[in-house]
């Protein structure tokens, strides 16, 4: 038991991946890629080699989670966490990002509603072909 108590006031070990992604809702092999490109650097290595993540990546694997919704891509998820990581407040970037997001959605639903306008004009105008039809 007195084993058990001095065990207590270390710190813990880190999060294995499997925990990692239950807790963050990732699955375990984004988190390896996220891990891969540089996203995420785990707090440590256990003796076998597992990577082991701590409270801080969690909080870093939800912002991403967030913004990978959004579709924001690779090399701007790199530049968000490392002003974060570089202690500055980085809502600006954060803002800017989502502004330039949702300008993009914007765009994207103005170029539907054109061919969404276009394919109504050609059912309008469809003629049939005057060839006869099948019976059924």
């Amino acid at each position: 038991m007195a084993r058990q108590g001095s065990l207590s006031t270390q710190p813990a070990p880190g999060l294995r991946i499997g925990e990692a992604a239950r807790r963050t809702g990732l699955p375990v092999k984004t988190i390896r890629f996220y891990c891969d490109e540089g996203l995420l650097q785990p707090k440590a290595r256990s003796a076998s080699g597992y990577r082991l993540f701590d409270e801080e990546n969690l909080t870093e694997l939800t912002i991403i989670r967030a913004l990978r919704t959004m579709d924001v891509a690779i090399p701007e998820l790199v530049r968000t966490l490392e002003v974060r990581r570089a202690g500055v407040c980085n809502c600006s970037v954060l803002k800017d990002s989502i502004a330039a997001k949702v300008e993009s959605i914007n765009l994207r639903i103005s170029e539907l509603d054109a061919m969404k306008d276009e394919l109504a004009r050609l059912l309008d105008s469809w003629q049939d072909c005057g060839g006869m039809k099948a019976d059924r």
